[in-house]
């Protein structure tokens, strides 16, 4: 095969799809996957290890055939494909990505590059987040999908979106006592938001089918509370503590905790390319800048899709990687289906009222951010708390988040912010009394995420390719 030579960063419903068109096209990319199989988070695969016995069903429910079709397709691909899973981009720089796989660096040359990154958790801390047995819902899942086990054996899930019922769910499934859903958004604004949730009316069924499931089963799912603690001792959960909608504060015992606040772009890799970057109100998060095709603003040559470019879900995802190589076919004067492309826009702006609906029924608490007590660590890669932060804010005249990073570290640990980033923001445009946009975003560093020291060493130069 002859054409562009091309990387695809993540190999989830965004990558998969776009490697599926690359292919039929004639072009053999390569697909590089940080988990061992491909999938992504939504479609995790199990190890293929005998041993583990729970069927798609159980992992996937209803989207348990969206899974199984998926993963064909990839597994289909393979012999057409460079796939190269267990390998960390940790840096893009000069048209190359640097790889860390199997205590091996390697780089990799491109002409175009498909970041389909998917996203993470949103995290708000509140005391007591940093003892064992608190997971973000993403992790709680992974634990399920991945590896067969649960956080805990009474385990309570905090926050507010989606996925918080869709985990939930699926621990009770699994057998697990679910000993509360703790939701953050207020009744009112689901009501209010059923009109645009009616874009998608069987997604929107299926939720409510888990909400239904949760109260068959007797679990406690409560609206509009805030969080106030989690408890226990130095290295064990054993309760919750929150104020309920009405002002009331109660405790409920668990050994375990999952929480997130919605979902957050995986846009390290794109800051690196020399992305732009805009903020969206709406969300209260800085988003990577693409056209209607995904194609990255200011950087010829690469494309972004999927939850790595903006939160909008697994089918909207399949739909951004199959748009984005086709954008790439175009520019590289290829063929392509011009039909398919007006059709793939029509259904991903259905998903996009869908999605605006989802987002004004659990909307991003960030007057609980704010509102973090001082004491309260809120970057655990550097032990900083809220108050230190808000004290580099008042004393140093940190107006904006990465001269706040100086003078406080937060952020500046091996996450890179990535877990404290939101609230940090906002707890910092707060102090200040600013707008949030105003504050700014943590910028993307390499390593993205941590390597072994050696890895640095042994990276090959720029314009090389050690495999």
């Amino acid at each position: 095969m002859t054409g562009p030579r091309v990387v695809i960063v993540g190999a989830g419903p965004a990558g998969t799809r776009a490697a599926e068109v690359l292919v039929r096209h004639s072009l053999r990319p390569v697909v590089i996957d940080e988990a061992p199989r491909s999938g992504g988070q939504i479609y995790r695969r199990p190890p293929e290890a005998a041993g583990f016995t729970r069927p798609a069903a159980a992992l996937y429910g209803f989207e348990a055939a969206k899974a199984r079709r998926l993963h064909a397709t990839f597994d289909g691909l393979l012999s057409q494909i460079d796939y190269r899973p267990e390998a960390l981009v940790w840096n893009i720089a000069d048209r190359t990505a640097y790889l860390w796989r199997a205590g091996r660096a390697e780089a990799v040359s491109f002409d175009a590059l498909v970041l389909a990154t998917g996203a993470m958790d949103r995290v708000i801390p509140l005391p007591g987040w940093t003892r064992p047995g608190v997971f973000t819902l993403g992790g709680a899942q992974v634990a399920l999908k991945h590896q067969g086990c649960v956080i805990g054996r009474r385990a309570a899930f905090l926050g507010t979106g989606p996925l918080l019922y869709l985990v939930a769910a699926q621990y009770a499934r699994a057998g697990a006592e679910v000993a509360a859903v703790l939701d953050t958004a207020p009744p009112e604004a689901g009501r209010r938001a059923v009109p645009q949730l009616l874009n998608a009316a069987g997604t929107f069924g299926k939720g409510l089918f888990y909400l239904a499931e949760l109260w068959a089963r007797r679990i406690p799912v409560e609206t509009g509370v805030r969080p106030l603690a989690v408890l226990g001792g130095e290295d064990t959960v054993t309760g919750l503590r929150y104020r309920t909608a009405i002002g009331a504060e109660r405790e409920i015992a668990c050994d375990a905790v999952g929480l997130g606040y919605g979902l957050k772009p995986e846009s390290q890799l794109a800051d690196l390319v020399g992305c732009a970057f805009r903020f969206d109100r709406v969300t209260r998060q800085w988003l990577p800048e693409t056209d209607a095709e995904g194609r990255a603003v200011g950087v010829p040559g690469v494309y972004l899709a999927g939850d790595g470019a903006a939160i909008a879900g697994a089918d909207s995802a399949e739909l951004a990687g199959e748009r984005a190589a086709l954008a790439l076919l175009a520019d590289f004067g290829r063929p392509w289906p011009a039909l398919r492309g007006r059709e793939i826009a029509r259904r991903m702006e259905r998903l996009a009222r869908f999605r605006a609906g989802l987002e004004a029924a659990f909307p991003f608490p960030a007057e609980i951010a704010q509102a973090i007590p001082n004491s309260t660590i809120l970057c655990r890669c550097e032990s900083v708390t809220a108050g230190e932060l808000r004290r580099a804010a008042r004393e140093f005249g940190a107006t904006e988040i990465n001269r706040a990073k100086a003078f406080s570290r937060v952020g500046m640990g091996r996450c890179q912010g990535r877990i404290c980033g939101p609230a940090a923001a906002e707890i910092l445009a707060a102090t200040l009394g600013a707008d949030i946009e105003s504050v700014g975003r943590l910028r993307g560093q390499p390593p993205v995420k941590p390597l072994p020291a050696g890895a640095l060493a042994a990276a090959p130069a720029a314009g090389t390719e050690r495999t």
